[in-house]
């Protein structure tokens, strides 16, 4: 299962963290997997290299995980909530495969 955790500080995202693996299919024919790392990665990318913002990236298999300071955090508020919309349709559309939660910090 993917596992999504969105931070909240303040009622802002201020990142988020996914692991794992979503095992609806083999890989490379695995759309549950394709479309959460297609929108992570397009979140992240936006985040770090149009929008130019200071992120703390950790990036490995099955792992990704983003960490922006309280005002960068405002800066990609959009792009952020955007995600956040994403996967949670997803894991509606899916709950065997993606789970997603809110921490508050």
């Amino acid at each position: 299962m993917i596992r999504v955790i969105f931070t909240v500080k303040d009622n802002d995202i201020c990142g988020f963290e996914i692991s794992g693996h979503s095992d609806y299919s083999e890989q490379g024919s695995d759309i549950v997997c394709a479309a959460v790392s297609s929108a992570a990665y397009m979140a992240a990318n936006t985040i770090t290299d149009v929008q130019s913002l200071q992120a703390d990236i950790t990036d490995a298999d099955g792992f990704l995980k983003l960490s922006l300071s309280q005002e960068d955090a405002k800066s990609a508020e959009v792009i952020l909530n955007g995600l956040a919309l994403h996967l949670h349709a997803l894991s509606k559309a899916y709950s065997e495969f993606i789970n997603v939660k809110i921490t508050e910090v």
